[in-house]
């Protein structure tokens, strides 16, 4: 290990030490917490945090290792990787190889030693902010000025970054203790996925339900999916600021303008929300964890959920075809619309879990009965 820095843009700095990615000697990104308490391989993994610094909330991570099956893509995704206390072994039998192993294999700076309650407790006071890492003898005041010059991540293009470059199926299904991932063969639906950055267990769990699952690269034409003639089409996650995504907006704009099923999660359902005429605009530190409550307005019930967000819909710009289906009980922000006249519907959380619960896999059956319903020409 070495000995390392950690600067805010309003100037806060935390000591600790580097225990991967000593190489690179910096990294630099917008600081999250996250507060899930397992799961950080799939954080890791998940390409909604490129562009960031995570910070995890539970004392130790690391514990359990790094296996191959939990990946929730080809690659660690985090442009850095901060953490109270690393465990230097593993004692899962699943696990393959050390967290420490893992991230140096991805070349991504991993820190420990940082008073991560500290830290959080600054995000929290002040909001998210720029910050800048740097492995060495770095005054707090260089260390701060560059966390002062990294782009804003609204400045960034990521989710080419994060897309597939081609078109691809996908026919993997949900993993079994004793199977391992499962091979779906019969299928009911064909679906179009445009790919902002879509997480493995999102495609595995629609693959569960009989779709059969052509996933096209971000930049794709709308014409092009349309005459794919899908029987649905999904909206994936993805990183970065839906605000600055115009291509995809007006993509979905002409994909709205047919009766074919839409369904969108996370950056899906913020760039439906632009495309139907509403905006989004910048949480304080946003949604990060696998335990926020969130309402179903249609059951009341309420969901355990996982997230991954900054930003949120602007329920005072919708249009009156948009229905709010779902809000966070923390406050109140949109967690799902529908639009009423035609068959389209979006979540801002992660039904898919990886990490976190599994109250809401139900929205995975409501997508296969929304195309099922439009197929039958069934009165939505």
């Amino acid at each position: 290990m070495e000995k390392a820095i950690l600067a805010l843009e309003d100037g806060h700095f935390f000591y600790g030490k580097a225990f991967s990615g000593l190489d690179l000697k910096e990294a630099g990104g917008e600081v999250i917490f996250n507060t899930s308490m397992t799961g950080y391989q799939e954080i890791l993994t998940d390409p909604s945090y490129k562009g960031q610094i995570v910070v995890m909330t539970p004392s130790q991570v690391g514990n359990y290792g790094i296996n191959y099956e939990d990946l929730e893509s080809e690659k660690v995704h985090v442009n850095a990787f901060v953490v109270k206390d690393v465990s230097k072994i593993f004692s899962s039998w699943r696990g393959k190889k050390t967290l420490k192993e893992y991230l140096d294999e991805n070349n991504v700076i991993g820190l420990t030693d940082i008073d991560t309650r500290a830290l959080v407790r600054v995000l929290r006071e002040y909001g998210v902010m720029k910050g800048y890492i740097g492995i060495g003898d770095i005054s707090p005041q260089e260390a701060v000025k560059k966390a002062r010059s990294i782009p804003d991540i609204s400045q960034l293009s990521l989710v080419p970054q994060v897309s597939s470059k081609e078109v691809f199926e996908w026919t993997e299904g949900s993993w079994n203790l004793e199977t391992g991932y499962k091979k779906i063969e019969n299928f009911k639906y064909k679906v179009a996925v445009i790919n902002y950055g879509v997480k493995r267990n999102i495609l595995r769990l629609m693959a569960d339900r009989g779709l059969h699952l052509t996933v096209f690269p971000h930049d794709t034409k709308a014409e092009d999916i349309i005459s794919f003639n899908p029987d649905g089409i999904f909206l994936s996650n993805g990183p970065g600021d839906p605000a600055t995504l115009e291509f995809h907006i007006k993509q979905i704009r002409e994909l709205l303008k047919t009766d074919i099923p839409i369904f969108g999660i996370c950056l899906g359902h913020q760039l439906l929300s632009w495309a139907v005429g509403s905006r989004t605009y910048k949480l304080e530190f946003g949604h990060h964890g696998g335990n926020h409550p969130v309402k179903n307005l249609k059951t009341g019930k309420v969901e355990i959920t996982a997230q991954n967000h900054n930003y949120a819909t602007d329920e005072t710009k919708l249009p009156s075809n948009v229905e709010v289906t779902h809000i966070n009980l923390n406050d109140n922000t949109i967690e799902g619309i529908k639009l009423t006249d035609r068959p389209v519907f979006s979540i801002q959380y992660h039904p898919e879990s990886s990490p976190g619960p599994h109250d809401s896999h139900y929205i995975f059956d409501e997508f296969v009965k929304l195309i099922e319903e439009t197929k039958n020409n069934v009165h939505i």
